[in-house]
């Protein structure tokens, strides 16, 4: 083999290995689409009470979304979503409201979950200080599922947080 030769079939094996690089990265960021599978409405039960919620498609960089919280006939929580695309991936940002409106966080105060992968009907979010892990789980067509993990002798531990069917 030439010295020619040698140095065409380095600059290939550089090139092929910078677009698996690539392509990874990309990949690991994750878009908008991965959480589509949010779209809908959405019904369960949490804390002897009716939980609903909904989220729409993916456009202009977003998703929205809310969940409310029904106890005894009345509001207990509400939930309101934005998932933003960002250069790094989607991000989650959440506030809470108490019946009236009441913020929970400061008013210039989002709770924020970054992305960290994606598998088929499936997305993990990481919360800003680390504390918190969310999963959102499509299981079925008419099942979605939201976990919730904390990190116990560092490993992480999830549970079913909410569990919601479809409304048609």
């Amino acid at each position: 083999m030439t010295q020619f030769n040698t140095i065409q079939l380095v600059k290939k094996a550089c090139l092929a290995f910078a677009l698996v690089l690539t392509a990874t990265f990309a990949q690991a960021q994750g878009t908008l689409n991965d959480i589509a599978f949010l779209d809908g409405r959405w019904l369960g039960t949490y804390n002897g009470g009716p939980i609903e919620a909904s989220w729409t498609a993916p456009k202009g960089n977003n998703i929205v979304g809310f969940i409310r919280m029904i106890k005894d006939d009345k509001p207990a929580l509400y939930e309101i979503f934005a998932f933003e695309q960002t250069d790094n991936g989607p991000v989650a940002m959440v506030k809470h409201f108490k019946p009236g409106m009441i913020s929970l966080e400061e008013k210039e105060v989002a709770d924020r979950y970054k992305f960290i992968e994606a598998k088929k009907n499936q997305a993990l979010f990481e919360k800003d200080d680390a504390s918190v892990r969310i999963i959102y789980e499509r299981r079925s067509a008419t099942q979605l599922v939201i976990q919730r993990g904390k990190k116990e002798n560092d490993k992480w531990s999830f549970m079913d947080l909410f569990i919601f069917n479809k409304i048609p």
